[in-house]
């Protein structure tokens, strides 16, 4: 299990693509659970992240976390999420889980690609995602009612989903979804940009090579490269890496093993970066 937790010193840079801020804001105030979807690398965790700071960052009865971050994987339990007993020389000790503890402490809890989490895993979030906003745990025979400020939300891409690991409609129903995609070129263009440090002419071609990138994805050929992993390029631009290396490197490798569809990728990206 992986858990990360946010600072809000600084406020994380995202740039609206429609009414997702909006649609968000609502549904806190409303304390509807919230289900983002979308590809790989389309600024959903970084949503999370900035909206964690809208609602929290000038409150000064905020939780000390106010944003709990789970990568969910095969081998993520309940129990990771709840907590378990842990054995010490003194004697047995309960942990709380992060799910525990964003429910006690009114934090927002992320969990990322959930499908790819357990099937336990989702029955437990059933009673906190319905009027009565409870956690049940069963090791310590007892119920937690949710903090007033205690939102979940949930991700997952649907693209990469197989009939095993796609949501039950009976998860499903509890949450309002919020769909996401890539960003127009434009925008896209800023967000590379401002996140690589990387000048704006190199940062539009970036955004056009991931562009046309992204429509072999849709032939069937590759995944479509996030903005992430154009990020990642135009941060090597900066350091110096030639462009055409930086996207061998940084861009080819990542989307394909394929010699074929390397060879492919390579050709779209000369004709952006001929040198």
């Amino acid at each position: 299990m992986t858990s990360t937790r946010l600072s809000h010193a600084v406020e994380p840079f995202y740039l609206p693509v429609r009414d997702e801020v909006e649609l968000f804001s609502a549904a806190y105030e409303q304390r509807i659970p919230v289900l983002l979807k979308g590809p790989t690398g389309s600024g959903k965790t970084r949503f999370v992240e900035h909206m964690a700071w809208r609602l929290f960052g000038d409150r000064p009865d905020a939780p000390a976390e106010p944003l709990v971050t789970v990568s969910c994987h095969d081998d993520l339990t309940s129990a990771d999420l709840v907590g378990r007993y842990l054995l010490s020389g003194e004697g047995t000790t309960w942990l709380d889980g992060p799910l525990t503890k964003a429910v006690r402490s009114g934090a927002l809890c992320y969990l990322d690609e959930v499908v790819e989490a357990r099937k336990d895993t989702t029955v437990i979030l059933h009673a906190l995602t319905d009027h009565r906003r409870m956690l049940p745990i069963e090791r310590l025979g007892t119920t937690i009612q949710a903090h007033d400020d205690f939102l979940l939300v949930i991700s997952y891409n649907p693209g990469y989903q197989v009939a095993t690991k796609d949501l039950k409609p009976s998860t499903r129903q509890r949450f309002m979804a919020i769909e996401f995609d890539y960003p127009a070129s434009d925008l896209e263009t800023q967000i590379i940009a401002h996140e690589a440090d990387l000048d704006e002419t190199r940062a539009g071609q970036l955004a056009f090579l991931g562009e046309q990138l992204r429509r072999l994805g849709e032939a069937g050929v590759i995944d479509g490269p996030g903005t992430r992993l154009l990020v990642h390029v135009g941060e090597l631009m900066v350091k110096g890496i030639a462009p055409r290396r930086a996207c061998e490197v940084g861009l080819v490798q990542a989307l394909s093993d394929d010699s074929d569809v390397q060879r492919a990728i390579v050709d779209v990206v000369s004709a952006i970066f001929p040198e």
